[in-house]
């Protein structure tokens, strides 16, 4: 049980630290992501710093992490193996630059804002469900198909 209390306050802590830094970095305000994306009216470059600054954190945490057999807590490392590009990455990687250049949110400062209580939020945040529900729908029936033939 302490072991449970333990992840869950420092899973906790980290996802208030993160909303915190979305919020202090202006990525929960859809206007400022749109202004970085508007590359040939106003554009706003201050996105490109917070997306720099977290590009070079994580590169020294996998770096760190790949170092390491189990996590802070003791837990095992799990890191990502797969370097592909296919398909499934480009289209998806393409519907998610879709979705943030029309909305101005990705998923976790959709998340921050919708617990801000802006309403544009809402609206994103269950397109964002729906589209997981799909996915999920999607993944499950293939997955069906294969079995069906093997």
């Amino acid at each position: 049980m302490k072991r449970i209390l333990e992840h869950g306050l420092s899973e906790v802590l980290i996802g208030l630290l993160f909303g915190f830094g979305l919020i202090l970095a202006g990525m929960t305000d859809p206007g400022k992501v749109i202004g970085f994306l508007d590359l040939f009216g106003t554009w706003d470059p201050s996105l490109a710093l917070v997306m720099g600054g977290a590009i070079a954190v994580g590169a020294v945490a996998f770096a760190m992490a790949k170092k390491r057999t189990a996590n802070f807590l003791g837990g095992a490392m799990r890191l990502p193996t797969s370097n592909d590009i296919n398909t499934r990455l480009v289209v998806g990687s393409l519907m998610f630059g879709a979705g943030w250049g029309l909305a101005g949110f990705c998923p976790g400062p959709a998340l921050v804002s919708l617990g801000a209580g802006q309403d544009k939020a809402v609206v994103f945040v269950i397109a964002m469900v729906l589209g997981m529900l799909v996915f999920e729908v999607l993944e499950r029936r293939k997955a069906r198909a294969a079995v069906a033939v093997a």
